[in-house]
């Protein structure tokens, strides 16, 4: 048999498409691929954390997100209703109960007035319960959102939506398409970083911080404040930092090699990826230190060195963005009050779970207007939905709690170019629907990226045939004008 006939015959489909790149196979892959560069990328290519320029001047350069993973009842905190009170487990009204599915609530429910006291607060006189002093005292500086709505009421679909702009698995994060559009100002650090307490992830699991159809370097890295900051980063027992150097040098050729082979965007992700690996080992220790802070910061934070906790987290926050670090997200679990048992009732585990962020925030807060950091950096503070106007009483219960609700919710906004002092959007009477100012979960996405330069109808990444937006291929969302500075 002819040498070449051999060689034709141990071809296989992987080899035939990945050498007929202009004939059917190669059209099947770029399709399927979304990929609008056609061109073998350059190993010469730019860093893709370098920092890129936005579409207009921004008011906002990094952002750190506060979720409070569980959504905390907006009733007890910001969207005081005296008609609730008043009307306090008496039944729901009817209307109300047309048409509506809740995830636990059966039969008939009374309606839930809140325990807590709300009275004016700054020259601003926004409403504010008395569970939260502390952000009382910064409240001239927040913007209070009242008219929250998404269309999801489960918590992992829920929080999927609000990070990604769809309630699936498989979309880039809000941190991951920040940081694609803007790059990061610290080569040494990781453009978007995560830092997580209440003692587990949030029910989206790490796709609230993975890059879906984005390149991987744009990933979120979660960081830690016991242990080693972030996993095998580290050099393995055995192998110094020379070594090491040596090591990813040759790594580095065989990745180029690769890339000339096959033209896979994704090995230059892997090289930059191991490149910044590298420069981490040095960089990441010395940031995540807290116990580099003054006393009085620690005073003012409530941290303890070495312990993991949200305040801790919240003053991490704060050097990671003094640093150059472009998105900031921190995730606490244990907001989900439904009130099945002492610990999640509004009026025993409530107030101890509140009394945990509202020293930490406020601290964070005034020490980024402290340091001149909060005019650049955007605050932004939310659940993934609402909690009824109603007691849940599940199976009986006889302690007090709301089930999910996605029809309104409270989330503020501070810093980065929003004006300070103001509320916006209501809800009726009994804080079940938005009567005013309706804002969904596109419009917070289009306005936080407008807030750091970007539009977000032409911010657009190409996948599967469709310019993918985090708003939403469809292109929904509208910049809130009223919010801004």
């Amino acid at each position: 048999m002819h040498i070449a006939h051999q060689q034709a015959l141990l071809q296989t489909r992987r080899h035939f498409l990945r050498n007929c790149n202009v004939g059917l196979g190669g059209l099947a892959l770029a399709a399927l691929s979304g990929n609008a560069q056609a061109a073998t990328p350059n190993i010469e290519a730019v860093n893709p954390l370098a920092v890129k320029q936005p579409h207009f001047a921004a008011k906002a350069k990094n952002v750190i997100y506060l979720h409070m993973a569980g959504s905390p009842p907006q009733h007890e905190l910001f969207d005081f209703k005296p008609e609730l009170v008043k009307h306090n487990m008496q039944p729901c009204p009817d209307e109300l109960m047309k048409g509506q599915r809740f995830p636990f609530i059966k039969g008939h429910p009374k309606l839930l007035g809140t325990p807590y006291k709300f009275t004016p607060q700054g020259e601003c006189g926004t409403l504010v319960s008395e569970l939260l002093p502390g952000l009382s005292s910064m409240i001239d500086d927040v913007a209070v959102i009242k008219s929250m709505h998404t269309d999801q009421f489960n918590h992992a679909p829920a929080q999927l939506l609000l990070y990604t702009g769809s309630p699936r698995f498989g979309a880039a994060a809000m941190g991951s398409w920040i940081t694609y559009g803007l790059g990061s100002e610290n080569q040494n650090l990781p453009g978007f970083v995560v830092l997580l307490s209440g003692g587990t992830d949030p029910s989206g699991g790490k796709s609230l911080w993975g890059t879906g159809f984005l390149p991987s370097v744009y990933q979120g890295v979660q960081c830690r404040t016991t242990g080693e900051p972030i996993l095998y980063v580290s050099n393995p027992k055995g192998m110094d930092r020379d070594v090491r150097r040596r090591s990813l040098d040759a790594l580095r050729k065989l990745n180029e090699i690769e890339l000339q082979t096959v033209g896979d965007p994704e090995t230059l992700s892997r090289i930059s990826q191991y490149e910044l690996a590298y420069r981490m080992q040095m960089a990441v220790p010395e940031v995540m230190d807290i116990g580099r802070e003054p006393k009085h910061i620690h005073e003012a934070y409530g941290t303890q060195p070495g312990q993991a906790s949200f305040a801790n987290n919240c003053l991490l926050a704060r050097r990671l963005v003094e640093q150059g670090v472009r998105y900031v997200q921190l995730f606490d679990w244990g907001w989900d009050f439904h009130g099945t048992g002492k610990g999640n009732d509004i009026v025993y585990g409530l107030p101890d779970k509140v009394k945990q962020i509202d020293r930490p925030i406020t601290a964070l807060l005034r020490d980024l207007k402290n340091r001149g950091l909060l005019d650049e950096t955007l605050v932004v503070w939310s659940g993934e939905f609402g909690r009824t106007s109603m007691n849940e009483e599940r199976n009986g219960s006889k302690f007090l709690g709301r089930d999910h609700h996605p029809h309104c919710f409270s989330i503020w906004m501070a810093g980065g170019g929003i004006k300070g002092g103001i509320t916006h959007g209501e809800t009726d009477d009994l804080g079940y629907f938005v009567t005013q100012d309706k804002m969904s979960i596109p419009d917070l996405q289009a306005t936080i990226l407008h807030q750091l330069g970007m539009n977000a109808h032409r911010f657009t990444y190409p996948f599967q045939g469709l310019d993918n937006r985090l708003i939403g291929p469809a292109g929904d969302g509208a910049v809130r004008e009223a919010l801004l500075a």
